[in-house]
C-alpha cells in the first residue's frame, strides 16, 4: 500500500485511544516505518546507469523493515518513550503488523511482482508471506481504504481537536482542526 495510506490507518488506530501526542505520533509512525527500506530507491535511481548500480531498493525493500526483528525494535523504542507503555507498545505492534498485512493483501507492483514478507528475519528466512490474490498497489480497494481512513481521520480531528498533521506542525494542525470545527461546529 501507499505509505500515506499506512500512515492514515495507523493514525486512526493511535487516535482511537487515550494516548498523548508523543505516544500517538510514535504509534502512527510504527505503521509506516517498515517502509524505511524504500529509501533505497533513491540510490538505485541515481546509480542505475553506472557500472555497479546500487540495487538497494530491488534487493532490500520488504527485507530490512518488513520482519519481526524490526517490529520488535520499533515496539521496544515506543515502549521506552511512552508514558502509557503497555498500551502504546501494544498499539505500535498492532500497527506494525497492520502494515505487513496491508502489504500482503494490496501491494502488487505494476509488473505483477508480489513482494514477499520475510516475517521471521533476522532469526530465520524460512517463512515468506505472500497471497496469490494480492491486488495491485493502485487497485480500487486501496483507494477505498485510503478514502475511508481519510474520512475517519477528518472525523477524529473534528472530534478530538488534533489530527495527523500534528506530526508535522502544531500550527498547521491547529489551523486544520479549527477549519473543520468552524465548518461543522464543535463537538464539545
Amino acid at each position: 500500500m501507499n505509505p500515506i495510506t499506512h500512515l492514515l490507518l495507523s493514525w486512526v488506530v493511535a487516535d482511537s485511544s487515550d494516548l498523548d501526542k508523543r505516544e500517538r505520533v510514535a504509534v502512527a509512525l510504527s505503521g509506516v516505518i517498515p517502509d524505511i527500506d524504500s529509501f533505497g530507491i533513491i540510490a538505485e535511481q541515481l546509480t542505475k546507469e553506472s557500472e555497479q548500480p546500487l540495487l538497494w531498493w530491488s534487493d532490500y525493500h520488504h527485507i530490512l523493515g518488513h520482519n519481526i526483528g524490526f517490529g520488535i525494535l520499533v515496539t521496544v523504542i515506543v515502549f521506552i518513550i511512552a508514558k502509557k507503555r503497555w498500551k502504546a507498545m501494544s498499539l505500535s505492534l498492532f500497527c506494525f503488523h497492520l502494515h505487513l498485512l496491508c502489504d500482503i493483501v494490496g501491494a502488487k507492483g505494476p509488473d505483477g511482482y508480489q513482494w514477499p514478507i520475510p516475517y521471521l528475519l533476522p532469526f530465520s528466512n524460512d517463512i515468506q508471506f505472500v497471497w496469490k490474490y494480492q491486488w495491485a498497489i493502485n487497485a480500487w480497494p486501496n483507494v477505498v481504504i485510503t478514502i475511508a481512513a481519510l474520512v475517519i481521520t477528518f472525523y477524529y480531528a473534528w472530534k478530538h481537536g488534533h489530527s495527523v498533521l500534528e506530526i508535522i506542525s502544531k500550527k498547521v494542525d491547529l489551523m486544520f482542526v479549527r477549519t473543520l470545527q468552524n465548518r461543522f461546529g464543535k463537538d464539545y
